[in-house]
């Protein structure tokens, strides 16, 4: 438990991945990428309990193996390419606590495809949580100003420029970009309360962020794979080269 509450952790992973074909389980410096979540599990004893929602044998083998996290099958109509993540997590839960007749009051969601998570930078978001009156909170990093929203813009079927954001056209200076913040997938906590009600992650008013440092990326392609496998050899060789004391 944390501040009292009782959390349930819960790793998506699906098998349809369409970009990375099997990406839950791709190898990953050696280890199939779900194992990097499942094993950051025994790094925090304050999570209750963790599940796995998935619909794919091979997952499960994989995510098991660990074992720190009970499997919740995930229906068909829950698994295709549009489902958000909220349905995901609700099924996950009530399902988690019919079958352990508990109940629980936080969520956690890890997404395997943010192997580079640490420990610290979920008990921040989770704590971020607990010590307000938030349904949500998500892990966020700063934009690099060159990919601000206000300089994005958008090419119609025309030819025609546009700018994604309407003040987009009045920016001549970095100086007038106020800072930006994007989704990085490290994690997410929710009240519980809040993924019983809600279909959105979302929850106007009452959701914030949780700003984490250092470059995150969430796997989508093969080059995220071979960008994260460098950056995991360079903090090993770093690590190495470290005088011990």
């Amino acid at each position: 438990m944390r501040s009292g509450k009782r959390i349930l952790a819960v790793i998506p992973a699906r098998g349809g991945s369409k970009g990375i074909p099997g990406k839950n389980i791709i190898p990953l410096a050696g280890k199939p990428l779900i194992s990097y979540t499942t094993e950051l599990l025994d790094q925090m004893p304050w999570i209750d309990h963790a599940a796995v929602s998935t619909d794919s044998e091979d997952i499960a083998a994989e995510a098991t193996k660990a074992g720190n996290a009970q499997l919740i099958w995930r229906p068909e109509n829950l698994s295709g390419d549009l489902i958000g993540d909220m349905p995901v997590l609700r099924h996950a839960l009530t399902t988690f606590e019919s079958n352990n007749d508990i109940s629980c009051d936080v969520i956690v969601m890890l997404q395997p495809t943010s192997p580079l998570r640490s420990v610290e930078e979920v008990e921040g978001c989770v704590d971020l949580l607990l010590a307000g009156d938030w349904d949500s909170v998500w892990t966020v990093s700063e934009t690099n100003l060159s990919y601000h929203p206000a300089k994005q813009v958008s090419i119609a079927s025309s030819g025609e420029l546009n700018f994604f954001v309407d003040d987009g056209q009045t920016i001549i200076a970095r100086q007038q970009l106020q800072p930006a913040y994007h989704r990085n997938g490290v994690a997410y906590a929710f009240r519980a309360n809040f993924v019983r009600a809600s279909d959105s992650v979302f929850s106007p008013q009452r959701s914030t962020a949780f700003v984490t440092h250092g470059d995150h990326i969430s796997i989508d392609t093969m080059d995220d794979v071979q960008e994260i496998e460098t950056k995991m050899r360079h903090l090993r060789d770093s690590s190495a080269r470290s005088p011990s004391c």
